[in-house]
């Protein structure tokens, strides 16, 4: 059993840390003020082949695999959490189904773009009543002749208001549920398909939140995804593999916190030596710390067990579960560590804190995976 990072993972993680630290970390906080669309990052991240980590160099992509978006997912997130909030929606999410359940025309068509990053893709699945309950989606595809005519709303989509290529999720036939799902690309600009409310949110702000809105749309048949009524296996393979990056994105989070936590009470003094000199701040940051590294095992494992082909669901769901927990909890003890100084934006720890709390809700919230996990154990 080997633990560590072969020679090329830790040369990718150094270009991907050094990358962040530089390009995207001194911009985070001005782009989570004016919950700003940081375009120039996602084109600084195209420009270093990081959004196609794990698509193959044939479709446009930079190779590597799951363990390689693992790392530079944790990079980016511990730099600017709302960058990679708009990384995972577009690869994880949306660029990752169509490569896996693409014709090789839709591969060449769409994957190519986005792995690339002259095109940004956002997943269309979260309906205003079908949220953790995917099979209720009432957003509808018709059949008629060689077009789905789409009709219908999708709420809480990342990437909404900027993306070129949108993956939708509807009903052909709502007594079926989820065996009734469709699963199609539509591109911006198709008559009928328009962004609508943009929402205000409490962290990641520099990412888009928005509305889909779908209006007699009509969509060719040739952009189905998979088979008809295969769409909901499409969306539940695109959740299952993201699940794993998101955990990556609350260890980043986690780890920005814990830096800043253990910088502050390396310089702030309180009664004559600084507060790292205390136990109480001390077994802080010793928990915070050893939950970075076991979150971070986690996401690792699961990873690798998607490398070799084996079944990973349970494992994504632990991962994801326990990294969103700790990054709670760990931020919210930064903000401890912190003082008052926690509280206010001139230190970075208060971002951390909002920015976490996606982690527990998004690809599925921490209740949904202890569902997950037990159902797993039980069989």
């Amino acid at each position: 059993m080997d633990f560590g990072l072969t020679e090329d993972q830790q040369i990718f993680q150094r270009m991907v840390r050094d990358f962040a630290t530089n390009e995207l970390q001194p911009v985070a906080a001005q782009v989570d003020e004016e919950e700003r669309f940081p375009s120039e990052n996602v084109r600084k991240m195209a420009e270093l082949g990081l959004m196609g980590i794990s698509i193959p160099e044939a479709y446009g992509g930079s190779g590597g695999d799951s363990i390689h978006l693992v790392i530079a997912t944790e990079e980016i997130a511990r730099a600017c959490a709302s960058t990679c909030t708009i990384y995972l929606a577009s690869l994880s999410l949306a660029c990752y189904p169509i490569h896996m359940f693409g014709t090789e025309e839709q591969k060449r068509r769409y994957v190519v773009p986005l792995a690339k990053g002259q095109k940004l893709a956002c997943f269309g699945l979260t309906e205003p009543g079908a949220g953790s309950d995917a099979a209720a989606i009432q957003t509808t595809a018709t059949l008629r002749n060689d077009h789905y005519v789409v009709d219908g709303t999708k709420t809480f989509i990342t990437n909404g208001a900027e993306a070129d290529v949108a993956v939708v999720f509807a009903t052909a036939d709502k007594s079926l549920r989820h065996k009734g799902i469709v699963a199609l690309i539509v591109e911006k600009g198709t008559p009928g398909f328009s962004v609508g409310k943009k929402e205000r949110k409490l962290g990641v702000r520099g990412s888009s939140t928005a509305e889909l809105v779908f209006q007699n749309c009509q969509v060719p048949v040739g952009n189905r995804l998979g088979e008809e009524g295969g769409g909901f296996r499409v969306a539940m393979g695109a959740i299952d593999a993201s699940r794993i990056n998101v955990a990556a994105q609350a260890v980043g989070i986690a780890r920005a916190a814990l830096e800043a936590s253990l910088a502050y009470a390396q310089d702030r003094q309180q009664f004559g030596r600084t507060i790292s000199g205390f136990q109480a701040v001390q077994w802080m940051l010793a928990d915070m710390a050893t939950q970075v590294d076991a979150a971070r095992l986690l996401a690792y494992r699961a990873a690798f067990l998607k490398n070799q082909g084996l079944p990973y669901l349970k494992e994504a769901a632990m991962a994801k579960l326990f990294a969103a927990e700790a990054a709670m909890h760990i931020t919210t003890k930064a903000v401890q560590i912190h003082g008052g100084y926690g509280y206010i934006k001139d230190y970075p720890v208060e971002r951390y804190f909002r920015d976490a709390k996606i982690t527990e809700i998004y690809e599925g919230t921490s209740e949904m995976q202890r569902m997950t996990i037990a159902r797993q154990l039980i069989g």
